[in-house]
C-alpha cells in the first residue's frame, strides 16, 4: 500500500539535497487542506524554503520558488523564505491559507518565529479580493453550463464564505469548507450543500452533474457582494518591514 506521507518528506529530503535550500514549512493544499477531496484528488503540497546565505548575496538572482512535481498524485511546488516575506506584507491570501493549513507535513521552530511575526500583515482589504477574483474568475469558466462539475462549485462556495467570514469576524477566514459552513447560512443553502458535497465524496472530479439552484443563486448573488465591499474597503495593509525584515535575517544569522 502506497505511503503518501512518507513519499511526501522523502521528496521534501531529495528537494533539500538537490537544491541545496532548507524546507521550514511544508503543507497541503487545496481540496485535502480544504477536507472536501474525492476519491481521485491529488496531493497539492506547498512548502516554504531558505537557502544558503551566499546565494542571497550573489549579483545574480536565483529562483524564488521550485516547481518539482506535477502528475496524476502529487503537485509539489515552494517559494522561497525571501518571497514569501515580501507576499506577508502585501497581504497574501493564499500564504496565509498555507500557514493556516489543517496538515503539516513538516515544521520549524524558525517557522513558528515568522508566522508569529506575520500575523499582523492580514488584510481585510487584500484578502476580500483575492477571494472575489477566485469566485468570480470560477463562475464566469465553468458555472455557466447546464450540467457542472461539483468541485468548481466548492471552487466559487468557499471564497464567498470566506469573504462572508472576513466581514463579520476581520480575521483571517478557516481553512476547511465545514468550519466555513459553520456560519450563519440559510437552512435550504446548508442543505442543498450538504447534497452536493456528499455526491462529489463518491464522484471523479471531473464527473459533470446538474446544477443546483440555490447554491447556483447565492453565488450569484454573493460574487456582486464580495466585490463591492472589496472595492469599499479602505486599504489595511501593514507598511512596517522592519518585523519581516528581522525575521530573515534571523533565519540567516542562525
Amino acid at each position: 500500500m502506497r505511503n503518501i506521507k512518507k513519499e511526501i518528506s522523502d521528496k521534501l529530503a531529495e528537494i533539500e539535497e538537490k537544491e541545496k535550500v532548507t524546507v521550514l514549512y511544508a503543507v497541503e493544499s487545496g481540496s485535502r487542506a480544504w477536507g472536501v477531496e474525492s476519491p481521485d484528488s491529488d496531493y497539492d503540497v506547498r512548502f516554504i524554503y531558505v537557502r544558503q546565505i551566499k546565494d542571497y548575496l550573489c549579483l545574480e538572482p536565483k529562483k524564488d520558488v521550485i516547481e518539482w512535481q506535477l502528475d496524476e498524485v502529487l503537485d509539489i511546488n515552494g517559494w522561497d523564505l525571501r518571497k514569501t516575506l515580501i507576499q506577508f506584507h502585501k497581504g497574501n491570501a493564499t500564504l496565509f491559507e498555507w500557514a493556516n493549513s489543517p496538515i503539516v507535513y513538516r515544521t520549524t521552530q524558525e517557522w513558528k518565529k515568522i508566522y508569529e511575526n506575520s500575523r499582523r500583515y492580514f488584510s481585510e482589504k487584500a484578502a476580500l479580493y483575492h477571494y472575489y477574483g477566485t469566485a468570480n474568475s470560477t463562475y464566469n469558466q465553468y458555472l455557466q453550463g447546464d450540467t457542472v462539475k461539483y468541485k468548481k462549485y466548492i471552487y466559487a462556495l468557499r471564497p464567498l464564505l470566506a469573504c462572508r467570514y472576513i466581514g463579520s469576524n476581520h480575521a483571517v477566514p478557516p481553512v476547511r469548507f465545514d468550519d466555513l459552513l459553520r456560519q450563519d447560512l440559510p437552512k435550504e443553502l446548508s442543505q442543498e450543500i450538504e447534497q452536493m458535497l456528499a455526491i462529489k465524496a463518491q464522484s471523479d472530479e471531473k464527473e459533470q452533474n446538474p446544477k443546483m439552484p440555490v447554491i447556483q443563486q447565492f453565488i450569484e448573488e454573493n460574487i456582486v457582494k464580495c466585490g463591492q465591499l472589496s472595492k469599499q474597503m479602505a486599504d489595511d495593509r501593514t507598511p512596517d518591514w522592519e518585523p519581516l525584515d528581522k525575521a530573515f535575517l534571523a533565519v540567516l544569522g542562525k
